[in-house]
């Protein structure tokens, strides 16, 4: 006879932020034998750190409700019986387990269980839904869903959409066991690693001090840690063997993956990236039209009064760039600077130039190219802001562009009402403004052709 499996389905709400710097604001367990519920925890947690206003909107969870709660370590004895010899279940489980563990860690003790995410099962289980979301997936399955964003409500639910999972599945659902542990260091929690989330993000690679050994992104997190531990190279297997912990943030978006790995790449400067480390972008193009009415481009050391129309981290790295694209739109090296020698370049003498430095090419006629490469370098309006999926169903991502210059991107509530992109500057989580930033938002902006993008240009 086949043994019944005990499943905890677990819901927290917290005060946001990653697991080990955000806390937990509330929990709720519902212990299951099979598909009957046999016992049931729901409390508020003092996270004794102040929850954010957006938070608080989100989930109707006030400082002043857990004032009085108890705090984690009052219900982690708790928390530790209730769960003994269950299954973990969670929607979108990695950030409930993840979060608890951290918990736990700071009052020394190890929590390990089996973990089931009804997100990953809901995929394979009931594929072609439009969306895997807990409010989503309810209504479109017809499972009730009362306090939305609260601990009790969400696991309710939970725990019925595991029954019908299971229903569906025609047995028993348990966890897998299903990754190679060849070359790993042996304190990388291989659970923890099956629980990286499908979705779009970044993650952090540790060694056994803490220290961050790798930044990576991707539009799905579990898939390239995968890639990662399978993958054999000598550098590969370095990395591995000094691997013991994987964190990682959810972005919804994968624009703000991608800035959000830089920014990360650039400030810990991460033993095992080569790319993305230099932070100082001292040299410039900048560009004034001459005498003549001819648009001039030249390459100097950016000294913070004028803005430069894109920067590198070396003169050289400048030049080569304009190099490239003088070729590309057929500019004259001496009016971009490439030359300094008096009168004609050296490409007139070859025919590679259409004269423009012997003033036989009108300048209106040369500067239609010259525009069309500056034009390139900078974003379509000077001012706006690109909105994005979010990390769940009822926020978006935004990425604020001001003057030419990324101001910064984060998320907010779908039904926060904006008037003005000023309104933003509470809601920004990074985003560093330099050569690399811009390109990436730049080639974003042109490549994209999905309806959830949204892009609003402002005065």
């Amino acid at each position: 006879m086949t043994e019944i499996p005990r499943y905890a389905v677990i819901d927290i709400e917290t005060t946001g932020g990653a697991p080990g710097k955000g806390r937990i604001t509330e929990i709720a367990i519902f212990v299951m034998e099979g598909c009957e519920k046999v016992d049931e925890f729901v409390s508020l947690i003092n996270p004794e750190q102040t929850i954010p206003p957006y938070i608080s909107r989100l989930t109707g969870i006030t400082d002043e409700m857990v004032e009085g709660a108890p705090r984690f370590f009052e219900v982690a004895r708790k928390v530790v019986e209730i769960t003994t010899d269950t299954i973990f279940v969670a929607h979108n489980a990695a950030f409930d387990y993840n979060f608890i563990r951290k918990e736990f860690e700071s009052l020394g003790y190890h929590y390990d269980r089996e973990v089931l995410c009804t997100v990953r099962l809901s995929r394979k289980i009931i594929p072609g839904m439009d969306s895997y979301s807990l409010g989503n997936l309810c209504g479109d399955l017809g499972i009730p869903l009362s306090d939305r964003h609260r601990a009790g409500g969400d696991a309710r639910a939970t725990a019925l959409l595991l029954q019908l999972l299971i229903e569906k599945q025609g047995g028993w659902l348990r966890a897998r066991k299903d990754i190679d542990a060849k070359g790993l260091h042996p304190d990388l929690d291989l659970e923890a690693v099956r629980l990286l989330p499908h979705t779009s993000g970044v993650y952090y690679f540790h060694n056994a001090k803490g220290d961050v050994i790798y930044v990576g992104k991707s539009k799905n997190i579990h898939q390239r840690v995968l890639s990662h531990l399978s993958a054999r190279g000598k550098r590969s297997l370095n990395m591995k063997s000094q691997l013991t912990e994987i964190t990682y943030e959810e972005t919804g978006s994968e624009l703000l993956a991608l800035l959000k790995e830089l920014d990360e790449i650039k400030k810990i400067k991460p033993l095992f990236n080569r790319a993305g480390r230099s932070t100082r972008f001292n040299w410039g193009l900048f560009n004034y039209a001459d005498r003549n009415g001819y648009e001039r481009f030249f390459v100097q050391q950016v000294s913070g009064t004028v803005k430069p129309l894109d920067a590198f981290v070396s003169r050289e790295e400048a030049r080569a760039a304009l190099l490239k694209w003088a070729d590309e739109y057929q500019l004259c090296h001496r009016l971009v600077g490439l030359e300094d020698k008096r009168g004609t370049c050296f490409n007139y003498s070859v025919h590679l130039c259409r004269g423009a430095c012997a003033g036989l090419e009108p300048p209106d006629e040369y500067n239609q190219r010259a525009m069309k490469m500056k034009a390139n370098l900078e974003f379509e309006s000077p001012n706006f802001v690109l909105f994005d999926a979010g990390r769940n169903g009822d926020e978006s991502s935004f990425v604020w562009i001001q003057n030419n210059v990324l101001r910064g991107y984060g998320w907010i509530e779908k039904d926060h009402p904006i008037q003005h992109p000023r309104e933003l500057e509470d809601f920004i989580a990074g985003g560093d403004d330099n050569r690399d930033t811009r390109k990436i938002v730049r080639a974003w902006v042109q490549k994209q052709t999905s309806k959830k993008i949204r892009l609003v240009k402002y005065e």
